[in-house]
């Protein structure tokens, strides 16, 4: 099969021939109709996963159909249109048991503990565990789009955030997680501010229904949250993973106020200043959200029709494998409002 794969970290991708996958006993195949490039890719090519062992073929957020089935999978056959969460949970451990497969002990990554999606085909581990099958109204561009940045926001705005339609919500950063949280918090009946350094990925915000946008390379972000909030936001979100952000989120807060960090930090802003005297005097909570099991789907696919939210509005560009060597080492620097998605393999 043809895989984008590289060699070092930091170091050349290449389009090339590789064997192709086998699935394990609890494993299947899946041909790959749809694969999302995300920034969690460009830290895997970094360096920033310990998880990856060189050579390495990234790719996590996947749409396709089942080919080949392991001998001991019970829930699933040939043919089958399926996603899947970017964390697939063991089914064992306590963390599986309890239901929290999104932090299982044991976890099974796509792209990062096991070569990804960025392929013709991907094997996948623990299948009955974790595949999702995918409803007839959602295609495989829009079902690639889920993997990582729709479902990572479901859960940490209704799970960990438990949003209401009388609260407000700041969403700092409008990449794929923040205009997902756009759409989620609006499909809630929320008042949305959103924060970005950049006019388009601001636009495009307002586009999916953003009440304010801010464009922090302008503005005091912290002063206009307050002023555009009575004084502070219940829920605010850290979509992107930077210290700046991290820090404006919680300063945004008010009294008895969440922040949700969700984006990924980089070794340079691992350890952000948080202000816990302010935590403190005002009763915050910072809490973390580590994407989302698969048995939450089902409750997300009714959410997603209900609210009547479009999923293709997202994506705003379509690549093919070969691509890919062009287009991943240059995430970060990525000013460009959307979602890209990889549809010819």
């Amino acid at each position: 099969m043809k895989a984008a794969l590289y060699n070092e970290f930091q170091g050349q991708i290449s389009v090339a021939g590789v064997n192709d996958p086998s699935p394990s006993d609890f494993g299947v195949v899946i041909k790959v109709e749809a694969s999302g490039l995300c920034l969690s890719d460009w830290h895997g090519w970094m360096g920033h996963d310990r998880d990856i062992v060189l050579p390495h073929v990234p790719g996590h957020e996947l749409a396709g159909t089942v080919m080949t089935v392991g001998k001991e999978v019970t829930n699933w056959s040939e043919g089958q249109r399926v996603t899947v969460p970017f964390v697939g949970g063991c089914g064992s451990c306590t963390y599986c048991l309890e239901g929290n497969q999104q932090v299982c002990d044991y976890q099974f990554q796509p792209g990062f503990t096991a070569w990804g999606s960025f392929a013709e085909y991907v094997a996948i581990d623990y299948a009955d565990e974790n595949l999702v099958e995918l409803p007839h109204d959602i295609n495989f561009l829009e079902a690639a789009g889920l993997g990582c940045r729709f479902i990572t926001a479901y859960r940490g705005i209704r799970e960990q955030g438990k949003l209401t339609s009388d609260q407000t919500i700041a969403i700092h950063g409008c990449g794929g997680v923040g205009l997902s949280a756009i759409q989620i918090a609006k499909g809630i009946g929320a008042k949305v501010l959103a924060i970005d350094i950049s006019d388009e990925k601001c636009k495009k915000a307002s586009d999916l229904g953003a009440d304010f946008t801010i464009n922090a390379s302008k503005n005091n972000v912290v002063q206009a949250i307050k002023e555009l909030s009575n004084g502070g936001v219940h829920i605010s979100i850290d979509a992107l993973g930077h210290t700046t952000t991290c820090l404006n989120s919680i300063m945004g807060l008010r009294k008895r106020g969440k922040h949700i960090q969700i984006g990924l930090m980089t070794a340079s802003h691992a350890t952000p200043p948080i202000p816990m005297p302010l935590v403190v005097a005002n009763e915050l909570e910072i809490l973390g959200s580590h994407g989302m099991q698969s048995h939450k789907y089902g409750e997300m696919f009714d959410f997603i029709k209900a609210a009547k939210i479009n999923l293709g509005k997202m994506i705003t560009q379509t690549i093919t494998l070969e691509e890919v060597p062009m287009h991943l080492p240059q995430m970060h620097q990525s000013n460009s409002a959307g979602i890209t998605v990889i549809n010819s393999f």
